[in-house]
């Protein structure tokens, strides 16, 4: 169902008084414009006519950026896919490693050392725990996705990362959490004890985040006396548990267009969860201004990488040691896929894109392209096309 509203259409409206009011830097000024032309005669298209009816279509591109709510379900299924092929006969387990807020105002001015930081000193926990021949004593893997945001769109940094219940070892024999050696694996209630990672990953992310910044003594101080919060979940029911997950989390952005509830009058409301007192539709309103400056704090350095595979995970490695994995459960061998478009659209998205909106049958042809920066003609004859 289309949503009523759309953060374009706040752009549209309230973006020149953002400007006039913050100073946005050039990736965020390029995010916003291409949010603002996303299937507009702006970025050029193409005309389609159907060969059974005669009805035409125009059909604007898409920006195909990242942080666009419209642009994120073909890349979401094929993602999806791909972690599909990679799923092994063992429990996955979530762990959620968070930033303290008093790096809130560190993470603004530098977000990529920030999160860079985040990355790797959440891998590096993992990675030596599993390590420690008292938990597993073998090489796991991790996926880890990056999400900055609170559900009022404050800053909230923190990392989502689905880790396989046990590792590989030298001789390519998969091993169990050793304290669950003795049990079903469907049993294994967490991986590893979290006081113990929240510990290891708060001394990591300060030896990280050194290397690349400066911080203030003050708040290192604070930080470091701070118990750091490392949410781990219970492990999944299944492979199927594990990928509805990743369809939720994977290609979020800040906020949908689904959760805008009105924008009128310079406001934005908009509904959003309470974790605290776990209501699931409340709402909030805020200064069109104030919506899209907390908007623009999520937007990511370009080229940073906000999905990341570490150890058999990871691409270097999986053609081996995901394979080796494969083999000692005796599950099929991990490939490379290439899937079209088209193919996810029809078959994960039940969308036909030669579908006719008008007749419903799936016989639109291509008539010709729509140029950029050039409106479609309002009128073409249809004895023009030809099959």
């Amino acid at each position: 169902m289309k949503p009523k509203y759309e953060i374009s259409e706040i752009l549209n409206l309230y973006k020149k008084d953002f400007l006039q009011k913050h100073t946005a830097s050039n990736q965020v000024l390029r995010t916003l414009n291409a949010l603002q032309i996303c299937r507009t005669a702006e970025l050029g298209g193409h005309v389609l006519v159907c060969k059974e009816c005669g009805s035409i279509e125009n059909r604007y591109n898409s920006c195909r950026n990242r942080h666009c709510p419209k642009c994120q379900q073909v890349a979401k299924e094929r993602w999806i896919i791909d972690r599909e092929s990679e799923l092994l006969d063992v429990p996955y387990f979530h762990i959620v490693f968070t930033l303290p807020h008093e790096l809130n105002t560190l993470a603004k001015k530098h977000p990529k050392q920030v999160y860079d930081a985040l990355f790797r000193a959440s891998w590096q926990t993992i990675s030596t725990f599993a390590k420690d021949h008292k938990h597993i004593g073998g090489k796991t893997g991790m996926t880890a996705v990056l999400h900055t945001w609170g559900q009022q769109l404050s800053l909230h940094p923190h990392l989502h990362c689905i880790v396989p219940g046990g590792g590989l070892n030298q001789q390519g024999k998969w091993l169990f959490p050793k304290k669950y050696a003795h049990k079903s694996k469907r049993n294994i209630k967490y991986l590893f004890p979290k006081k113990a990672l929240s510990k290891v990953f708060r001394a990591k992310f300060m030896a990280e985040l050194r290397k690349k910044c400066e911080i203030d003594q003050k708040i290192a101080k604070v930080v470091m006396s701070k118990e750091w919060v490392v949410y781990a979940k219970r492990p999944f029911l299944g492979p199927k548990q594990v990928i509805e997950y990743l369809g939720r989390y994977t290609h979020k952005i800040a906020i949908s267009n689904h959760r805008l509830v009105n924008v009128e009058s310079g406001k934005v409301t908009f509904r959003y969860k309470d974790y605290k007192t776990k209501e699931h539709s409340k709402t909030m309103t805020l200064d069109a201004v104030e919506f899209i400056r907390r908007f623009s704090l999520h937007i990511l350095p370009s080229g940073f990488m906000k999905m990341r595979h570490y150890g058999i995970l990871a691409s270097r490695n999986k053609a081996v040691d995901l394979n080796k994995a494969k083999e000692f459960f005796g599950l099929e061998k991990w490939v490379k896929q290439k899937i079209s478009w088209q193919t996810i659209a029809k078959e994960k998205l039940n969308i036909n894109p030669l579908q006719c909106k008008h007749c419903g049958k799936p016989s639109l042809v291509l008539f010709r392209s729509i140029k950029a920066d050039r409106a479609p003609p309002v009128k073409i004859e249809k004895l023009l096309w030809t099959s």
